[in-house]
């Protein structure tokens, strides 16, 4: 007899692609039209399905502890992060670190022990009874900007539009650069508090800063910065030979980097190094001749990849997110709390990028040094670096025991960061649709009223028409037939409009037609088809042409290129 079999494993496999897929369906419009984020989206989607609300996922019941539901949230991170900075190194063109060190060194030099200083000091100032080197271990795992948020504002229709491709690379290497290197700013703290607080092991301060010297600088970075490098060169290599030869097909060429991600993940966690740190110095390596990033530009796997792991984290992450500690919890009251999450996201990085942008040459306005400083975002770096810090806080225990003075060490950084980080991806992923927003409506308002109360008439279209409606002009000029006298050699050129609504063209002349805010008229009566029938093709750019004879599914695919001319 068939029996329901409502096991968390189905359950979990139910939600996640039952989200997926529901997400996917509207995920253009999410995305290109209102601006907003798939992290975004899926944090407020695994809310949903928390214990907190209708309690689908389960993940304390899942992992058995809460040791072991932390160790799962890290290796997950660990995971996601690893695969995002083999593709943020892979993304960048040939060369680009040793060509771009100058500005990378000020972002990852002063700019990020300022972000460091700045954060631990409003912790210090916000959290009551806090000292300062707890303080510190706090601030550090939010200094690095995420990799994973960064992609908001460095991929899709915004960014084509509004952010220069040099910065958009400058954006990308300093976030996948700055949290491999997020390490000796929280060891610092974290070996400081283990020799030298209250009941600190022997050793004092010279012990602390011998082992972050030698371990976390030596070990740590520099080695896996070695061995990402000798990786990533040594598989560049292979898969060029393989290439030559013929030996690998298409599906396992566009799937080497991520596997290669995969395995640097892995033995660094096995030795113990800074595997994301390592990750990235490997993509960047792997592609220095440019020739795996020029062969995969058009290919959508790496960012399809990227797409389910960002839905799958940020889910995750909306589940497991200790949203009752923010309320009830013995370190900071929500008063603090809420204040002090505002004031690390306006004071932790803004102040200090607007200060050196005019060092950095791909920052060449105020704009755009305001836009490079908001846009740091704290995210799934902020996460790994918190369990990375509550591991290391366990060692400290005594007999089983937490140790006195880091008693509550634990606690608040798990209140901080996880706050911090939320108010992150709630604060960034809104930032651009309400920017928008903010920009065009008052814009819109006021034309309208305007031309309203001057025409004396009502210019509202027949139909409208929202964002899924864009168009552009075509010019016809005179026939070269044999025909052709100097009589209209200069003829006026005839000029009509193409309106694109969803997947369908519709064609119109370009009279008396209203467009304004995403608003436009179209006539659409068969005498006006008749009398003005499509072109053959329609340009959009000096030697670019697009098809009009079929259905036009995604609005910002690039025009086909025209094809060539046969002379007779």
């Amino acid at each position: 007899m068939p029996t329901l079999a409502i096991t968390n494993f189905n359950i979990v496999l139910s939600v996640l692609g039952g989200w997926i897929s529901l997400f996917g369906l509207v995920s253009y419009l999410c995305k290109e039209n209102f601006y907003l984020s798939e992290a975004l989206i899926s944090l407020l989607a695994g809310v949903v399905v928390s214990p907190s609300a209708i309690g689908l996922i389960k993940p304390l019941e899942y992992a058995g502890s809460v040791e072991n539901l932390n160790t799962v949230t890290l290796y997950f991170s660990r995971l996601v992060l690893g695969v995002q900075l083999v593709l943020a190194g892979v993304q960048l063109p040939s060369r680009y670190l040793k060509k771009e060190w100058r500005p990378l060194a000020i972002l990852l030099g002063p700019i990020m022990v300022a972000m460091w200083v700045s954060t631990s000091l409003l912790i210090w100032a916000m959290v009551p009874g806090l000292p300062i080197l707890h303080a510190l271990a706090i601030g550090s795992c939010v200094t690095p900007t995420d990799p994973v948020l960064s992609n908001v504002i460095v991929k899709g229709k915004f960014a084509d539009h509004n952010v220069p491709k040099e910065l958009q690379r400058i954006i990308i290497a300093e976030s996948g650069a700055n949290d491999g290197l997020g390490y000796p700013f929280l060891f610092f703290a974290l070996y400081l508090i283990k020799f030298t607080g209250a009941n600190g092991e022997s050793g004092g301060a010279a012990t602390a800063m011998g082992l972050w010297f030698g371990e976390t600088w030596g070990y740590t970075i520099i080695l896996s910065m070695v061995y990402g490098a000798v990786v990533g060169w040594i598989a560049k290599e292979l898969l060029h030979w393989a290439e030559e030869r013929k030996f690998v097909d298409r599906e396992s060429f566009l799937v080497f980097a991520i596997s290669l991600s995969l395995f640097i993940v892995g033995t660094c966690g096995m030795i113990g190094s800074d595997d994301v740190l390592a990750c990235f110095i490997a993509g960047n390596v792997f592609t220095w001749d440019d020739w795996f990033r020029l062969e995969t530009l058009d290919d959508s796997l790496q960012p399809t990849i990227d797409m389910l792991l960002n839905v799958s984290i940020f889910m995750w992450y909306g589940a497991v997110c200790p949203w009752t500690s923010f309320l009830n919890n013995g370190v900071i009251p929500l008063y603090r709390l809420v204040p002090l999450g505002i004031l690390i996201l306006l004071v932790r990085r803004l102040p200090w990028v607007f200060a050196v942008h005019k060092y950095i040459p791909q920052i060449e306005e105020f704009r755009q040094a305001v836009f490079v400083g908001f846009f740091g975002p704290v995210g799934v770096s902020g996460i790994f670096y918190l369990y990375i810090a509550l591991e290391f806080v366990k060692t400290l225990d005594v007999d089983g025991e937490p140790r006195d003075d880091v008693k509550h060490l634990g606690e608040t950084i798990q209140v901080v960061v996880w706050f911090t980080a939320i108010c992150s991806i709630v604060v960034h992923g809104l930032s651009i649709p309400l920017g928008k927003l903010g920009f065009y409506l008052p814009q819109t308002l006021s034309r309208r009223v305007s031309m309203a109360s001057s025409d004396g008439r009502d210019l509202a279209s027949p139909f409208r028409l929202g964002s899924r409606v864009t168009s552009f002009v075509t010019r016809r000029g005179r026939s070269r037939g044999p025909t052709d006298d100097s009589s209209n050699s200069h003829s006026p050129i005839t000029t009509g409009a193409v309106y694109r609504i969803g997947g369908t063209i519709i064609h119109a002349p370009l009279q008396e037609s209203v467009m304004e805010a995403g608003e436009i008229a179209v006539q659409t009566d068969d005498r006006r088809r008749d009398s003005h029938p499509l072109p053959d093709s329609v340009g959009e750019g000096p030697d670019q042409t697009k098809d009009l004879g079929r259905t036009i599914r995604f609005p910002d695919e690039s025009p086909p290129r025209p094809a060539p001319t046969v002379s007779g």
